[in-house]
């Protein structure tokens, strides 16, 4: 990805040091916890809410419905809220170039990705996120790659090949489908780290709403050529709920929360951090959607939650012991 220090200029640039507040070895704030919490279960039940959506809308359509409204309702509230929304006219081509890989790479190629894979395989290589973040924020931001983060991504990974381990054998026969996902992957490890190489002068609900906005522009115009008159003849009261928590609560908080989070924590442990929404997703498909939960499940529950640990207790415990 393109965004640089030099393509913003120093007047919006930090040094990565300066990234985020919470170096290695430093308290993650209990707050940052609970907000890391928050994300993972509301993204969480977002899987089977995009499941019930997709049903009754095509998945272009529920893409174009998804940005349309939390792209506008984030810079909305951000006016409603006072916040900074105006960028510099310095920052507006790295906002152009995140949005285009956080919000058009990521949406769109994900989107193509499933129309050849499973959810299932999509998923597996979606969440090889974290190991390019990892190496993109040592390359880039110059983070630290330590023994615990090696372990806590090597947790996180089994924790997925125990959720979706049955799935693996398949990817094979759909190569297409795992290099939209996997460049989708990459789409998303780039923006993780990108937040993170600029002061953007901006708050962070307005940052959110135009990488929706200006991300989301290219995905209205394939939508109005691909799809010119759009079905909604199935849609029920149930895709509408759906659609509308995706939008909303997915996009609106989860999304907005997630980039909040990227600005507090080294670019890796954040990337970590994301490891648990799958296994949400899958436990509350089954409690929702009556999907079954069996060993996998379980084990991959357990490695993901060690993982985490891995990640961000530690950090604490070192901290305490400091005092």
């Amino acid at each position: 990805m393109a965004i640089g220090k030099r393509a913003a200029g120093s007047a919006i640039s930090e040094s990565p040091a300066e990234a985020f507040p919470v170096q290695a070895g430093g308290a993650v704030p209990v707050g940052t916890l609970l907000l890391i919490g928050a994300v993972t279960l509301l993204w969480g039940l977002n899987w089977p809410a995009m499941r019930a959506a997709v049903v009754e809308l095509s998945p272009l359509t529920f893409r174009v419905v998804c940005v349309v409204v939390a792209g506008a309702g984030l810079l909305g509230i951000a006016a409603l809220g006072r916040e900074p929304m105006w960028p510099r006219p310095a920052a507006w081509r790295p906002i152009l170039l995140l949005s285009l890989v956080n919000v058009t790479g990521w949406q769109m190629l994900s989107a193509f990705a499933l129309q050849h894979i499973g959810g299932g395989h999509g998923a597996i290589i979606a969440y090889t996120m974290p190991i390019w973040a990892t190496l993109l924020s040592a390359l880039w931001l110059k983070e630290r790659i330590d023994g615990r983060k090696i372990l806590a991504l090597g947790l996180g990974m089994a924790g997925m090949l125990a959720l979706f381990g049955k799935d693996l054998g398949a990817l094979g026969e759909t190569p297409l489908g795992m290099l939209y996902m996997l460049g989708a992957a990459v789409c998303w490890a780039l923006a993780t780290v990108g937040i993170k190489t600029y002061r953007w002068g901006i708050g962070i609900v307005a940052l959110s709403g135009w990488q929706l906005v200006i991300g989301g522009l290219p995905i209205v115009i394939a939508w109005l050529w691909l799809e010119p008159d759009p079905d909604f003849s199935r849609l029920t009261w149930r895709g509408v709920l759906a659609a509308g928590y995706a939008a909303t609560v997915a996009l609106i908080f989860c999304f907005t929360a997630y980039n909040k989070i990227v600005t507090l924590l080294p670019a890796s442990v954040a990337a970590v951090s994301t490891l648990a929404i799958p296994v949400v997703g899958v436990l509350a498909s089954a409690l929702l959607l009556g999907e079954p939960v069996g060993f996998g499940e379980i084990a991959a529950l357990a490695l993901v939650l060690v993982a985490l640990s891995l990640a961000l207790l530690p950090a604490r415990r070192a901290a305490r012991a400091r005092l």
